[in-house]
């Protein structure tokens, strides 16, 4: 482990998955596969999003179509940051949310994003930014920009961003403590891969069983996993396509896990 990760270690978090789906979710709409055709709760996931409670504040990675629904079913009553791993509607489409934080609070929301996201929020939430003329109850965000290649920090507790390929996009996933956060990546630089070296707990998205050309296969995933070595690997953004979350978990190694909406991790 390097001297900079090593800096990240003995930091105490609870993770909470918010969703574990794709783009579409899952059920899917008008599909009529076992999968969404499912019972289990296991094998209902809100778009891809968790929560991290760290040193006394309140995190959440992407705001997503379902973001509302998300925070009132984790009971999130205080919020302190946003972290956004990339532009697409699925991980920014519920922004729009974070006034009932500004209400509550009477401050602005601290969002944490690339430029190429700052630039997309933008275009789809002008209102949110700071103007002149704020519309009466519209959202309110103070934006700081994050890099690839430079660590930063969230109210003094570390972050390390990790920068994925997904398709031919850069995606920003996130380094906490032993905590590793990737979502929809399709490929790794070893010189990213070094970053996460050293995490107890990692989060990958693996999207189905089959070839995909912009996230994870299940095979890739679990290809990281022997690479890295963490205690435990969870993988989310899971398509229905995927296959019953049981049948799944039951062919997998003893340390690696699909993720649900819901699950709650102590690391």
């Amino acid at each position: 482990m390097s001297k900079e990760n090593s800096k990240l270690t003995r930091i105490r978090m609870k993770i909470t998955f918010l969703g574990t789906g794709t783009s579409m979710g899952v059920p899917v709409i008008g599909c009529e596969c076992e999968v969404c055709r499912s019972s289990n709760e296991k094998d209902k996931r809100l778009r891809t999003s968790i929560a991290i409670e760290v040193d006394g504040q309140t995190w959440v990675v992407d705001t997503g179509p379902d973001f509302r629904q998300q925070m009132l079913r984790a009971g999130i009553v205080n919020l302190d940051a946003v972290l956004f791993t990339h532009e697409h509607k699925d991980h920014t489409a519920g922004l729009d949310d974070i006034r009932a934080y500004n209400h509550s609070t009477e401050k602005d929301l601290p969002i944490y994003a690339n430029i190429a996201t700052q630039h997309a929020l933008k275009m789809s939430f002008p209102y949110a930014f700071p103007t002149e003329n704020r519309y009466p109850g519209a959202p309110s965000i103070v934006a700081h920009t994050i890099y690839a290649d430079t660590p930063f920090e969230v109210n003094g507790v570390g972050v390390v961003p990790i920068e994925v390929i997904h398709g031919k996009m850069p995606v920003l996933g996130f380094r906490v403590g032993d905590f590793t956060y990737i979502t929809d990546a399709k490929t790794i630089t070893l010189a990213e891969i070094n970053k996460i070296r050293g995490s107890k707990v990692v989060v990958f998205n693996t999207l189905k069983k089959t070839s995909h050309w912009s996230h994870l296969t299940l095979e890739e995933g679990l290809e990281l996993v022997e690479e890295l070595k963490p205690e435990r690997a969870y993988f989310t953004h899971l398509s229905h396509r995927m296959g019953l979350h049981e049948e799944i978990q039951a062919e997998l190694p003893k340390n690696v896990f699909l993720a649900y909406d819901g699950l709650v991790l102590e690391i």
